[in-house]
């Protein structure tokens, strides 16, 4: 998902904020240190890119295998930036939202992560991961036994059915579209298929079934092996019919999960408690080890990192969700032996930023591989952090999604992170492009800026004549979303929704879904790339896809170069001192909220 597109102001799932998903840290500090945090955070991405299983019934069984050394009891305060955009379950697509969610809210499917970063689906909600038929067109869910919300009414597939229905209604404007647009028809076409539960219809039982109150049956158009990994989305969380109140659930939605509610002030606070109706034996994955969280807005990351980082009071027991160790505060963390120790979480979070050529403009791949060659990758990506904010991208994979390959390096990242500019003017010369005038977009943030400068500079070199053309942040991926918006070179941000390059390669590189406010933003349409999504789609087996996914990639970028990897960015976060439990999750890419506790 693209990164700017995380909705919590106007803008995709790890960021609370445009642009918050950057992390704020630079490059000061102990290089050394730095250097073997660079060094674990890639053996645990080979770990979490690994290609997630789908766990059986058995992996199913609550309760979730208990952390070492937790204890119960305690309240965690929690330090926000702001307040969530949305509680409705059905309008959650940004990162805090999916911490809050997972503590919550509960689906059909969620992950288990195990110490290494391995992922594996298992039934939440459901008794198992889903069972396909039909060629994987059909998901049977069947539910658990004694599932109840807050208020002690039972979970049934009624609720099931009315989760995913209300997801059709008008007032639902800002969740994930996957599961209604496989069942329905793509783009906003969905909406013209049902309109919505309101009306008193259903949903016809040739789409959705629920033949009895245990078990609820999907019927997709297509094959669609990622159904239970989609599930997983909090957007998918249920909604129970009962106590769903439409447009006003987003204020005050129902609990499922181990806490609920019980106290929310706007854009201040929010109190969880323990929700007395959650049953461990239920749930595979989460814990309730703390009485409950108290979460308190308007800190900003230095705030945050300042309070965190002294360790005073309350804040021993404190806490971020989606905060990062903020840039004039980094020196300090770095140096605190036992904070770096104890007390703080790195890791990748799963976007690449990549400069798309507008390939309806830029059309001969050796001026594209010319650019490519010429880019100042290391440079670029240090302002916008350093070694524990960012680093070199060699592929339009991340390192996270299964499949990504370290040593697939096209454009000799590995020794040349910072361009290889004889190479990139022989390129240009070969092909007359000398004095070539290309219009290079922007946003009109300082970071896009600097950002801006270095590129222009690097390409002015090779002996191209750039025109920069600067575009109000807040409308970038409205602008640059037009199939005929006048530039030839932009940067974007994409990430997967879940962990499969399922949710990279068809957005962004589908040559049939070229239209206004699309993700293919370099507008390819290559044969070989289209027919094969259509192929790689349709294989169950998840290790099978991950290898054509692969390969894919790895000739999109050779043979098409649609768009330059530039750098991947990465996560840091410190906690309190009596915080226990701390690991980073390979779902989130953050903390895993799930086994929180407090030491004493």
């Amino acid at each position: 998902m693209s990164i700017f597109r995380n909705r919590t102001a106007t803008a995709a799932i790890v960021a609370v904020a445009a642009g918050a998903l950057t992390l704020t840290a630079c490059g000061g500090g102990d290089s050394d240190s730095s250097s073997k945090d660079a060094s674990k955070q890639k053996e645990d991405a080979k770990s979490q890119s690994k290609p997630v299983k789908i766990g059986d019934a058995k992996a199913s069984v609550g309760p979730a295998p208990e952390v070492p050394g937790a204890k119960s009891g305690g309240t965690v305060t929690v330090y926000q930036e702001d307040d969530f955009s949305h509680l409705d379950p059905g309008q959650i697509y940004v990162s805090d939202g999916k911490l809050l969610s997972r503590l919550i809210f509960r689906g059909l499917t969620q992950y288990q992560e195990d110490e290494n970063g391995q992922m594996t689906v298992v039934g939440d909600l459901a008794t198992d991961a889903g069972k396909p038929s039909d060629g994987g067109k059909t998901w049977t869910y069947t539910l658990k036994d004694n599932l109840k919300d807050e208020n002690g009414n039972p979970i049934n597939a009624a609720d099931i059915r009315n989760t995913v229905e209300r997801l059709y209604s008008n007032y639902i404007t800002d969740g994930p579209t996957y599961l209604q647009q496989w069942l329905s028809g793509a783009g906003t076409t969905y909406r013209d298929a049902y309109a919505g539960p309101d009306k008193g219809k259903h949903l016809p039982d040739t789409v959705l079934e629920t033949p009895d109150d245990k078990t609820i049956v999907f019927h997709f158009k297509d094959a669609r092996p990622d159904v239970p990994q989609m599930l997983t989305m909090p957007g998918y969380s249920v909604v129970p019919e009962e106590t769903d109140t439409k447009a006003k659930y987003d204020s005050d939605p129902v609990a499922v999960g181990p806490y609920k509610i019980a106290d929310f002030k706007p854009g201040k606070s929010m109190k969880l408690v323990k929700n007395a109706q959650w049953d461990p034996k239920s749930d595979s994955v989460r814990h309730q080890y703390v009485d409950g969280f108290n979460i308190s807005m308007n800190h900003d990351d230095e705030d945050q990192t300042k309070t965190l980082l002294a360790d005073q009071g309350e804040a021993k027991n404190a806490m971020m969700f989606t905060g990062q160790v903020a840039t004039t505060q980094l020196q300090k963390v770095v140096g605190d032996k036992e904070a770096m120790k104890n007390r703080t979480i790195q890791g990748y979070a799963p976007y690449v930023w990549q400069l798309n050529f507008n390939l309806d403009r830029v059309k001969d791949k050796k001026l594209r591989d010319a650019i490519t060659l010429a880019l100042p990758s290391d440079a670029v990506f240090k302002t916008d952090g350093g070694a524990y904010g960012g680093e070199v991208a060699n592929s339009l994979m991340s390192p996270t999604t299964p499949g990504y390959n370290e040593d697939f390096d096209p454009f000799n990242r590995h020794k040349k992170p910072n361009g290889d500019i004889e190479a990139a003017k022989k390129l240009i010369k070969e092909g007359g492009f000398e004095g070539k005038s290309l219009v290079y977009a922007y946003g009109n943030t300082p970071v896009r800026q600097k950002q801006a400068v270095l590129i222009a500079d690097a390409l002015e070199k090779i002996g191209l004549d750039i025109q920069k053309k600067e575009i109000d942040s807040a409308t970038w991926y409205e602008q640059v979303g037009k199939v005929k918006n006048g530039y030839d070179l932009y940067m974007t941000g994409w990430g997967q929704d879940w962990p499969s390059a399922s949710t990279v390669i068809p957005p962004v590189y589908d040559g049939t879904q070229i239209q206004d406010g699309a993700s293919n933003y370099s507008h390819i349409n290559d044969e070989h790339v289209n027919s094969e999504i259509k192929r790689i789609e349709k294989i169950a087996d998840p290790a099978e896809a991950t290898k054509a996914w692969a390969e894919l990639n790895e000739y999109i970028s050779t043979e098409v170069n649609p768009a330059a990897p530039i750098y991947y960015t990465k996560v840091f976060q410190i906690f309190g001192s009596n915080i226990g439990g701390l690991r980073y999750s390979s779902d989130s890419s953050y903390v895993d909220v799930t086994r929180i506790f407090l030491k004493k």
